[in-house]
Parts: structure tokens; sequence; C-alpha cells
């Protein structure tokens, strides 16, 4: 058996010039800071001078990676691994489920219902509604009884949701489309006559360049045109707020709810039905300018359930009156834990002694544990298949003893397990439908220090005996964190990471500052001002991995994508000399100019704003693109961007893509890769099998990685 690995000093160079960009002579001076500008021309996707600039990108990209070794097995590989498909959890009206499913054959996962009579039936195909595999499935909400169905779908990844309604049993149309309803919850009242949804002002309603903003809450009854939608909430607030909605399942309490951008704390109003139309609820604050994030939802017995990180950067659950729910009323019924975040909870009552079930992830590895609904005190644990990734517990609206949960970890594709809370049993309830070889790896939690002394977490996978104490040689490795937004990364399977893994490779996943995995304080010590300590993180992951002997610097590529490809920007430009390849997705890179595109404005919470002197600073300590310096060696870089990506604009990429080839030193390639018809998110499998052969290939030809070997 061969060990997979080659000497970098084969890799691929650019031997010809880069395409032509002119540097313009702007610098603009803000608040007291001179900063040029010199890629502007590339912020218009549709000027001539971009298109033509993109064209010889494109043919430059392709003369490079097209002719890379290994990538035709590496892209059959992937396709087997992808072929293991995808299941979801069940969601239950009475005895009728609903659920996702993606087999091998198929390019998106497609939902469908269970009758009472066990008869399977597709309700929404993408495929069906788009040959060409541009249209995704956004969301989907059943109503109360389970015989309507409301859905979202968009198409050439825009991400701008077209919301529909059916009849389950049919499958017709019955409503819809409604358009504007991107990022928007539905709430359904009892019957299925009319729902509560957000929905964006028109554009020509709203001032220039801001609509993607200006959501509201509207009441729509079916049947009804949506442009005669009762408004509901939101005249009047900030323009980039978003609005969660829900009802309870008697119909009686409704809750809204509101955020400024993806700021960490939302303001939360309940109403109670039973006392004021629907039409014209009268709302009552729960929260109201208070710094934490916080939900309510009234259960089956008549109490709100309150689920915050108030008072609790790990979470907690607290229970009180619906008719009530001020804070000084709140009894607290799962206690923030000192060490795991709580992130999910469901209860099982029809039992003697009626239990909830309590979600957590504890140094982002998942558990499941048993308490009594009452009291809150802990009875026991549920059985996990591993120490892996938990996916929503899923209850009956109407009660039971059963729950649900999805799970996965780096070697087991989707699966949804049921737990049963009399007898105190797990079994699978429904395995990924596709039959999959997966590798033989082994991965290990390593703890490090980073810069300020705070111990970080990451995950690292490699076949068995090549990343531990005694590692045989380095090897070329993966370095992946993204640190922003509160979000985890936990164990997954991922085809990406079993190919690279499988072909020799190490890859590691780095549980950066910023992220959720310890909670709140964990992302607010990774956000702002704060900003650094991620980069900083992500530095000491990759000297870790180098001081422990299982890569160097010549073998080690680091990726991320969206927040993660500011991290990986970042990365290059401060530690040049650390990476040998970069894949830069999605990127955020101008950190001075990008709040105003996409979706830039939601994210000031996050980051900063250049509208303020002190935040400018912050921004400007960091932007990638500020800080490319002409004769610098940088690694090679790969940046991937997609053309109708409404979240992050890719003229981030094709500005930093610009300076990096007219000021690097070194002759490792600087690339693009730009994909029409594709947003940030959702994808065909076919296309995300033609990316990861491209990144992949690009980052094994750079550390030496031998895929065809």
């Amino acid at each position: 058996m061969t060990s997979g690995y080659s000497p970098p000093r084969n890799t691929v160079r650019v031997m010809t010039p880069y395409p032509p960009a002119h540097r313009q002579d702007i610098v603009d001076d803000l608040h007291g800071h001179r900063v040029p500008d010199p890629y502007r021309w590339l912020e218009d996707a549709d000027g001539e001078a971009t298109l033509s600039w993109l064209a010889a990108q494109d043919e430059l990209f392709h003369k490079v990676v097209d002719a890379l070794p290994g990538r035709d097995r590496l892209r059959a590989r992937l396709g087997e691994l992808l072929g293991s498909g995808s299941v979801g959890s069940p969601v239950w009206r009475g005895e009728r489920r609903f659920f996702t499913r993606r087999t091998a054959e198929q390019e998106h996962p497609v939902l469908y219902t269970v009758d009472p009579d066990g008869t399977e039936r597709a309700l929404v195909d993408p495929m069906r509604l788009d040959p060409d595999g541009t249209t995704t499935l956004d969301g989907w909400q059943p109503d109360k009884e389970g015989r309507l169905l409301a859905y979202k779908v968009s198409t050439g990844g825009d991400e701008e949701s077209l919301l529909y309604v059916i009849d389950v049993a049919s499958g017709e149309r019955v409503d819809g489309p409604i358009d504007r309803s991107r990022e928007s919850s539905v709430a359904w009242l009892p019957g299925g006559e009319a729902f509560y949804y957000a929905r964006r002002l028109p554009g020509d309603e709203v001032p220039a360049g801001e609509h993607q903003y200006h959501r509201r809450v509207y009441l729509h009854r079916l049947g009804t045109d949506p442009d005669e939608d009762t408004l509901i909430f939101g005249a009047g607030m900030d323009k980039t707020n978003y609005y969660g909605v829900g009802v309870s399942r008697d119909g009686r309490w409704l809750t809204v709810s509101a955020s400024q951008g993806t700021a960490p704390r939302n303001d939360l109003w309940i109403a109670d039905l039973a006392a004021s139309s629907p039409e014209a609820p009268e709302l009552r604050a729960v929260q109201e300018g208070v710094d934490a994030e916080t939900g309510l939802y009234v259960g089956r017995d008549g109490r709100a359930y309150i689920f915050t990180d108030r008072d609790a950067p790990r979470s907690r659950l607290c229970v009180a009156d619906p008719s009530d729910p001020s804070y000084e009323t709140w009894r607290e019924l799962l206690p923030e834990d000192p060490e795991a975040v709580l992130s999910d909870f469901a209860v099982l009552d029809d039992l003697e002694r009626p239990v909830l079930l309590a979600g957590w992830t504890r140094h982002a590895i998942s558990e499941i544990t048993v308490h009594d609904l009452e009291t809150g005190e802990r009875l026991g644990t549920v059985p996990t298949p591993g120490l892996g990734s938990i996916g929503g517990i899923m209850e009956r609206p109407e009660g039971g003893h059963e729950a649900w949960f999805g799970y996965t970890d780096n070697v087991t594709p989707s699966a949804v397990y049921r737990y049963d809370a009399r007898t105190g049993e797990t079994t699978l309830w429904a395995s990924a439908p596709g039959t999959v070889s997966v590798p033989e790896i082994e991965t290990r939690q390593v703890t490090y220090t980073s810069r300020d002394g705070t111990r970080v977490r990451m995950l690292v996978s490699s076949r068995p005996g090549m990343s531990g104490p005694g590692s045989p040689e380095p090897r070329p490795t993966i370095l992946y964190g993204y640190g922003g937004f509160n979000i985890s990364l936990t164990p997954a399977y991922s085809a990406s990471i079993l190919a690279w893994v499988e072909a020799g490779g190490v890859y590691a996943v780095a549980n950066l500052r910023g992220g959720s995995e310890e909670g709140e304080e964990w992302h607010r010590a990774g956000m702002r001002d704060r900003k650094q300590n991620v980069f900083d993180d992500f530095h000491a992951a990759a000297e870790k991995l180098i001081a422990d002997g299982l890569t160097t610097p010549a073998q080690l590529a680091v990726s991320g994508g969206s927040n993660g490809g500011l991290l990986v920007g970042a990365a290059l430009t401060q530690r040049p000399d650390l990476y040998r390849a970069v894949v830069c997705s999605a990127p955020l890179l101008d950190m001075v100019r990008y709040e105003r595109f996409g979706l830039g404005q939601t994210w000031n919470d996050e980051y900063g704003t250049a509208d303020d002197p002190e935040e400018l600073g912050w921004l400007l300590s960091y932007s990638p693109y500020h800080h490319v310096h002409p004769g610098t060696a940088y690694p090679a870089v790969l940046f991937t961007v997609f053309g109708s990506d409404t979240r992050v604009d890719p003229l981030h990429a094709r500005k930093l893509c610009a300076a990096l080839q007219h000021a690097t030193a070194s002759d490792a390639p600087i690339l693009l890769r730009n994909e029409k018809e594709v947003g940030h998110s959702a994808r065909s499998v076919s296309r995300s099998i033609a990316l990861m052969t491209d990144t992949l290939s690009f980052l094994a030809a750079q550390t030496g990685l031998d895929l065809a070997g």
C-alpha cells in the first residue's frame, strides 16, 4: 500500500502572466484613515471590463485546474460517497408524517409524506419543478391538521423564496406564489384557513439599494391576494429586522420575535388570540431591549417554555404562565450547565411520569438527557449511536412517549433514531437510503492553546495511526474553520473529508471562538473588536498541527467559506508563511465596504460598521483586501464564487484575487473559479461534486497528496 504522499516540490505553478487588471487611484478619507481601493471597478459585475477580466480568469482557472492529476478518480469517489443519500427526521401531524430524503440518484432532497395507511408519496421534488437542477427547496411547514403544506422554493441560487401552499391529499397547489418570502417562518392557525408569515416590502416602496431589507409580519388567508394581507407587526422598526412567528397548537397564543440582523439578541412578544382577533392581536412584551436571545413555546400543558441565554451564556430552560411571562415570573426548569450548551428540548407526556428530553453539545459532541417534566430533575440519558451530532428532537404535537432525532458523525451518513420513553431504548428508525463503502478513519479531539492562553479544541481525522503520537510522517493537511455568527462546527458525514483522508491526508476542524461550541460567551469572544481572537485561534491550530508532527507549512492547506472565507483571507494575509494553499469560498474580504452589498447591513453587529470611527479601526485592522503587500510570497489561492449569491457579493473575491495576483512574489497560483446559476447555499449533487473535485485536486496538487496513486 502506498502512502498517498509525494513531496510538494512538484506542485503546480503559474508560469504565464495573470490577466491584466488596471489599478485605479482611488483613496477614500474615512474618519481620518486614508483607505486605497485600486480595484473598485471590479464591484461592477456587469461592467465590460469586469466581464472581460472574468473571462480571462476562467480561462486561466481551467488551464491550471483541469489538467491536475487524479481528478477523474476523485470525482468518481466523491460520487460514490455522496451516493449514501440523506434522510430527515419526521414531522408528525396525527398519524401522518412528513420528511425529506435523497437517494443516490437524486440531485436534491425530496419532501415526502406518509399517509395514515402507510402510503408514501412525494410532495415537493425540486427536479420535477426544474429539470435543470437550479431550483431548491428552502423550507416547509404543514398546517396543524396535516391537510395543507406551505413550502418555499428559489431558483438559480438567489434564495429569494416563493411561497406556495398545496393540498396534501391531492398534491395540488391551492395558493401562491407569494414572493419576497425569504427567511420567513410560517405559523398556521388551526383549521388551515390562514397563517402568519414575514414578507419584504415591494422594491418600489423602499429606498434604492434596500430591497433585501424592510420585512413585516402579515396574516394571510388562503385564496386571497397576498398584497392585501393584514399587516400585523414591523412598521417603523429597524429595516434589517428578521421576524419569527409561532402559534401554539391550540391556536390561542401567538409569539413574534424580532432580531436586528444577525445580532445575538432579540425582542419577543406574545398575544392571546382568545382575547384579541388574529387580524389585530394585542401583543405584549416578553423581552425588549435585553442583550439576550430568548424563545417561547406554549406546550400542551399550557405552560410557556422559555429557552434563553439570558443570565446563562450556555442557555437554560424556564417555565412561566403565558398570560404573564415577564422575566420576574420565570421558574428555572433546566439550569445552565457549566460545560455543555443546551441546544434543544422535547416534551413526552403520555407517561405515568412525564419527561423532558434535553439536547446538549459538550465541546461540539452531542448528547441527550432525560428530566422530570415538572421539576427538571435529571433521570437519565438517551442512548445515542456514537460521538457525533444530534439533529432536532421531534415529538408528536398531540403528545406521546416517543421522540425522533437525526444523527451523523464523521463516518455515518444521516440517519434517524427513535427513542421510546416507556422502555428507555433507542432504535434506528431510518437510515440513509444509499449503500456506501466508507474508509476506515479515526478522529481525535485535540486541545491547544491560543495566543492569549485560551484553550481551544479541534477534531483531527486521518487514517488509523496517522495523526496521533508517533505518526509515521507529516501529511498533507487541510485545516477548516468558521468562527462566527454563533455557528457550531460538529462532527458530520462529509464526502470531501472522507475522500481526502482516504487518499492519505489529514483533515482538521477547529472550534474557534466566534462559534457556539462553548456558548454565547465563546461567540462574543470572537466578534466585533475581538475578531482577531478568531484568527489567532486558527493560526494556533495550524501551529499545533505542525508542532505535533502531523504536517509542515509546505503541506498545510486551509479552507473556509462565507465568514470562513473571511477567516482564511485573514489567515493568508496575516501569516502567508504558515500556509501552502488556500481555498476561499464565497468570502467577505473588503471589510470597509461590506455593508454596501448583499446582506452586509445585517451583519454589522457581528463585525462592526465602517460608519463608526472606532469600529472602522477594528475592520481595517484585519480586512484582508487592505493587508495585501507587494513583494510578499503569498500561498496558492483558489477563490470560488457563485454568480447568483445574494448574501455575499462575489466582488469581494474578485477584488482580493486581483490584488494578490498583482502583489505576490510567489509563483504559486492565484485563481478564481466563477460559477453561474448557483448561490450561497444549497446546490445540486452534481454541482457539489464538481466543486469538491476542483477544490480538493487544487489543494492536493499544492500539498503533495497523490490522488491518483
